[in-house]
């Protein structure tokens, strides 16, 4: 029961890492808060907590509304007392990643989702961990951040870079506040948002993929550590490299 009585928020709590974190923290004696769009996967996440004896509140909203995550943190305080782990989990890449088929939608809703969302729940929750004097917050990025390529697309990779950067910047903004800031940067992850990509991969290259089991373990070691420690940064790539030939949409397509 490592994080017995904590208070822990997950965004992009109803599914693939986000679910299995929300899960493995709720084990571990947290306080979950499941944060996504859809409801009814939510509602799933919160009873299969539930049932097994946790404790789990679940809200949906987008994440990129301010005035949302606000209000969803101060459903927090009043309903626990406080906020000890923000996980900024939320996030999805667009269909079309080509510099010339992405749509100023998915431009906007990518980098809202991934970047814009983080920056807005963890605004949401500083004030209340400063008061403590203590708080984690775990951001996920994605290799793509370092290794932009059409085929994870511009938008994604921009939006996870900018994740990267906004951990730096919080461990030096809040210095010697208690609040320490970690991101994980995951190769591909098998989760059921691949299928929603251009080309899907089969089934074997997800056997070669990092799992969702060993990213949401990442979130919880760090959520675990002594207050006196922090992985500012942990990266997760597959052991093998995979032929990714044929998954890229060319232009003219």
């Amino acid at each position: 029961m490592r994080l017995k009585e904590q208070v822990c928020i997950i965004t992009g709590g109803g599914s693939g890492i986000g679910r299995d974190a929300a899960i493995k923290m709720a084990q571990e004696g947290a306080k979950v808060v499941i944060v996504g769009r859809t409801e009814a996967k939510l509602d799933a996440v919160k009873a299969e907590i539930t049932t097994s004896g946790g404790t789990a509140l679940s809200c949906s909203l987008d994440v990129a509304d301010y005035d949302a995550a606000h209000k969803m943190v101060d459903v927090v305080i009043g309903r626990f007392g406080q906020v000890d782990v923000l996980v900024n989990n939320a996030g999805h890449s667009s269909f079309n990643r080509r510099i010339l088929n992405t749509t100023p939608e998915e431009v906007r809703s990518v980098v809202d989702s991934n970047l814009i969302g983080a920056f807005f729940c963890t605004q949401a929750v500083v004030p209340t961990m400063l008061k403590a004097k203590s708080g984690t917050i775990i951001n996920i990025s994605s290799l793509a951040a370092v290794t932009p390529g059409p085929f994870s697309g511009f938008a994604y990779g921009a939006a996870k870079a900018g994740v990267i950067n906004f951990t730096e910047f919080l461990n030096n903004d809040l210095r010697n506040t208690g609040i320490r800031a970690s991101v994980i940067i995951p190769g591909e992850v098998a989760t059921p948002i691949l299928d929603n990509r251009p080309i899907p991969p089969n089934s074997d290259a997800r056997t070669m993929m990092v799992d969702v089991a060993e990213t949401s373990d990442a979130i919880l070691l760090i959520a675990t550590l002594p207050k006196r420690s922090n992985i500012p940064e942990l990266v997760i790539r597959p052991t093998m490299h995979r032929d990714m030939t044929g998954e890229v949409v060319e232009l003219d397509d």
